[in-house]
């Protein structure tokens, strides 16, 4: 039974369906399942299809949304289960992300945020319009791996080095990812970020190599 579950947890994802996945994951607690074999047996691979097929262009943006929301459906309904039997799920690092200061655009800088948490990342999402120091401040108070920091403007994305100069200036070592449309691999070198990505499967794999992952 735990096998055809695994396989509609995982199909769940892949149809971006979150009330499914809500559902499902409800019944492996119902049955007993452990929440982290759930997690990693069933809907983990699903995140990763979709990651796979995005990758190869056989699916788009809209697909890489509702998977996500389907993988957050899952994950709000597994976590008291996890609460509940002392078990946390793996976390494999701490990212503090937010679209910067006077840059309002969400859409990029929330997929990111919520494929980083589908793939075991625990995300402190600050929103948009975030001033320099909230960065700062919110990765020496969670004692953050990483900031990952979103800019769609050309006007915007000079604050991303503001940020890594004031992480310079606090003597914090924490790691820096940029992304964003006007974003390259180049601006990001120029202003010493360690991660660059153009999009969210590849912000996951960028932060995996950060953490030492991949």
């Amino acid at each position: 039974m735990s096998k055809e579950l695994f396989d509609a947890m995982r199909q769940s994802v892949i149809d971006g369906d979150p009330d499914l996945a809500a559902e499902l994951a409800q019944k492996a607690i119902d049955q007993g399942i452990d929440p982290v074999v759930a997690l990693n047996e069933g809907f983990v691979p699903g995140v990763n299809y979709v990651g796979e097929q995005f990758g190869l262009g056989e699916m788009f943006l809209p697909e890489l949304v509702v998977a996500g929301e389907a993988m957050k459906a899952a994950v709000a309904t597994l976590e008291p289960e996890f609460a509940k039997r002392g078990t946390e799920r793996q976390i494999l690092g701490k990212v503090v992300i937010g679209t910067i200061e006077g840059d309002i655009h969400e859409i990029g800088k929330t997929l990111v945020a919520t494929m980083l948490s589908a793939s075991g990342f625990q995300v402190y999402d600050l929103g948009v319009d975030v001033p320099i120091m909230t960065f700062v401040e919110k990765a020496r108070e969670v004692n953050a791996d990483i900031i990952g920091i979103s800019a769609l403007l050309t006007t915007t994305m000079v604050r991303q080095k503001d940020v890594i100069e004031a992480l310079q200036d606090n003597n914090m070592a924490t790691k820096v990812m940029v992304g964003g449309a006007p974003v390259t691999q180049s601006w990001a070198k120029e202003i010493g970020a360690h991660g660059y990505s153009e999009d969210a499967v590849g912000a996951v794999a960028v932060a995996k190599n950060l953490m030492g992952l991949a």
